[in-house]
């Protein structure tokens, strides 16, 4: 799995002349993994300040309203992709147009024994 990590203040905004290339380069990436069969799924999320963290203490749950991370840079998506090895995974995670101005964490999918 590829996460991608940004500061939204960062990178091509929305409204500039930065933005259509940025997302082609989306565009194209997505086309690219699909086309060597390595796409399983991707989506990206809303902003931060949608989110909500859940927690459980002693028995009691408690919920928090996002912005909740103290951290500049947002998880803004991710690929699921089927890749051979890490070096792989890694290939097409610099491939990905975010890691220019941002990070693309690689973390294999936990594989359940039954």
């Amino acid at each position: 799995m590829c996460l991608i990590y940004a500061d939204p203040a960062v990178g091509p905004q929305p409204g500039t002349e930065a933005f259509g290339p940025f997302m082609h380069g989306y565009q194209a990436f997505t086309e690219a993994v699909t086309k060597d069969g390595k796409m399983l799924h991707a989506d990206a999320l809303q902003g931060v300040e949608t989110a909500t963290s859940v927690s459980v203490r002693g028995g009691k749950t408690e919920i928090m309203d996002g912005p909740f991370a103290e951290t500049k840079e947002h998880l803004g998506g991710y690929y699921l992709l089927e890749c051979e090895n890490l070096d792989e995974a890694v290939k097409y995670a610099a491939q990905i147009p975010t890691a220019e101005h941002g990070r693309i964490e690689v973390r294999p999918v936990m594989v359940w024994d039954s």
